[in-house]
This record gives C-alpha cells, structure tokens and sequence, in this order.
C-alpha cells in the first residue's frame, strides 16, 4: 500500500509534510509517496492579505484531494479557512510545537532595541497590529517570499547567501517577523534574535501546528461521524492525532468563525490546555496598532463541543467590548 501525500513545494511545506508522511508511514506500516501541487498562493505576486489570504494554499491541494490525486494533504494549520469544505475532514492535528511569533533582526537586535524608523517586515496585518501597537515608531514594510527570501531581507544572519543591499530584495530590512515553528522546522532558528512571548504578540489561530486532511470516507473514526474507514490509513491518522491541540486549535477556529474574520483581519489568539482547563485569550487588534480589544477565558468542557463554545463566547465578549468597531473583521 502506497498512500500519496498532496504538498506545496516550498522548502518550508515540503520539509513539514515529509515529516508528517515519516510519522504515518512508522504508525501504518505502509509506504508514502510526496505529490507537489502547485497553489494560486505560490503563482500570485503581491501583498497576501489582497490576494485572498493564506487561504490561497489551501484551495489546489483540497482539488486534488477530491479528483483523488493524493490520499491527503498537509497544511499549515493556520493556512485553513474555518468552514467546512464538503466531501473533506481534518483528520489529524499532529501535536503542535512553538506558538510564538519570532523577530529576526540586524546585529542581534531584540524589539525595544530597535531604532526609531527601523524597517520591520511582515507580510500579515495580525502581525503588523500588534507591532505597531507596541513600537508605534517602527516603519512596517509588506513583504512576501519564503522563509529564506524574507529571511534574506535582514543582513547579517546565519545561512542568509548574500548582505548586500538590494531594495525590495536583501538586505534592505532591519528585521523581520517569523513564527518559530517554521524556522525551526527548516532548521533556521539560529536567525532568532527574540522570542516574542503571548503577551505582546498573540499567534494565529492554529500557528504551531500541522492539518493533515482527507477525504470525508477515508477518516479514522469519530464521535457523531456516519462516514469512517477503518483501514491502514485512518488508523494511522487516529493514531498521530494529539487531542490537547485539537481542542485548542477547535478553540481558536471557533472564535474566529464566530468574528466572521477574513484571512487579513488583525486577530491574534491562542488556546492550551492546563490541568482539567482549556484556557483561551484573543485579541483584534486595529490594523493602525492604535485600540485593542483582548480577554480571555477558559472551560473545563475537554471536548471538541467545549472547545468550540469557549471560542464562541470569548468571541461575544471581544465583540460586545466593540471588536467589530475598530477592525475590519471581514477583510480578506
């Protein structure tokens, strides 16, 4: 039995989705096969958050799910747009690593380290917000590309090929934002120059972690489900499921779906389990860095129902604290 594993062709997708068909081929005893999509995402030039959003992604590699072109496909999670895509399940949430976004800097330069005016890039407004909303002085710059071409940008860091200035290309930027699950999955985590912890940058919702999904008949079985398989596959995906990050990331995508937020809505949120209690914080931000609305809660209802009702009423409360007055919830 061969199972074919759909993938973008980045180096950071293909790094992360080998590793994923290494950890299904050890727990199911069958082989894996790599098929390459290519995504709008990959072809498009331009700012993300105007072409779509991260959704982009995620659109070839579900077509060809459906023409049966691959078995599954891997995703950054926080790539995945909340509603349902008919015929399709997320069958697996692999345990999640690092949430935290990182800054990558010229001369190991740490945030309130950086000059006034210095040039910051990143390409998500999420980002951007809660940048601005801490070092207004910062000039933001919109920038896409790979890990390595964003990487690039900032001169003097490990690995990058060249320093020398060139606009819009290299070496033209005094920082850059980055999660740390990305880096670290392409071994570059030596760029980092800080850590930026929750409290003054929430992630996306599902940063730090993997979406494996599949055809709706091939999923492992699941609780209210009249669709399952039992075969090689599905028991694999049961088995790499971690059930902490899916009720966090069920956490997260809930609250989103209830904000009604587009791929460039400025909102940050993170979900994790302590003890018998999910604990959820988010925060919308305004994309000018100039008002927040944030809170938090938590439930010890440790199912997908719980999770996805405590992302409901954090929602409500961000929404009644007037969320939907300071940032445009619906851009995309």
């Amino acid at each position: 039995m061969t199972v074919r594993i759909g993938t973008r062709a980045s180096k950071l997708a293909l790094t992360q989705t080998q590793q994923t068909a290494d950890l299904l081929a050890a727990v199911g005893g069958f082989t894996v096969e790599l098929v390459h999509i290519r995504t709008e995402g990959d072809v498009l030039k331009g700012s993300l958050s105007q072409m779509g959003g991260t959704g982009v992604f995620v659109a070839a590699l579900r077509d060809a799910l459906l023409r049966d072109e691959c078995d599954v496909a891997v995703h950054s999670l926080k790539d995945l747009p909340t509603g349902p895509a008919a015929g399709l399940v997320l069958a697996a949430t692999p345990p999640r690593v690092d949430v935290r976004d990182v800054l990558c800097a010229r001369d190991g330069l740490k945030l309130a380290d950086l000059p006034k005016g210095a040039r910051v890039g990143t390409g998500s407004p999420r980002r951007a917000a809660q940048l601005r909303a801490v070092r207004p002085d910062l000039d933001i710059v919109d920038i896409r590309g790979n890990v390595d071409t964003r990487l690039g940008r900032v001169p003097g860091l490990t690995g990058n090929i060249t320093d020398a200035v060139v606009d819009g290309k290299s070496g033209d930027l005094d920082a850059v934002i980055l999660a740390a699950a990305g880096l670290e999955r392409i071994g570059r985590l030596d760029t980092v120059t800080e850590y930026l912890e929750t409290d003054v940058m929430l992630p996306a919702a599902g940063q730090g972690s993997l979406a494996i999904e599949c055809r709706t008949a091939d999923a492992p079985a699941r609780a209210g489900s009249a669709d399952e398989s039992q075969g090689a596959l599905a028991q694999a995906l049961a088995a790499v499921d971690d059930q902490d990050t899916r009720l966090a990331v069920t956490a997260e995508r809930a609250l989103l779906a209830r904000l009604e937020a587009g791929c460039a809505a400025p909102v940050g949120a993170y979900a994790y389990r302590k003890g018998s209690m999910l604990h959820l914080e988010a925060v919308v931000c305004a994309v000018d860095g100039t008002a927040t609305v944030r809170d938090r809660r938590a439930t010890d209802g440790l199912t997908e129902v719980g999770a996805t009702l405590l992302g409901i009423e954090l929602a409500e409360v961000l929404l009644a604290a007037g969320a939907g007055d300071i940032a445009d919830l619906t851009a995309s």
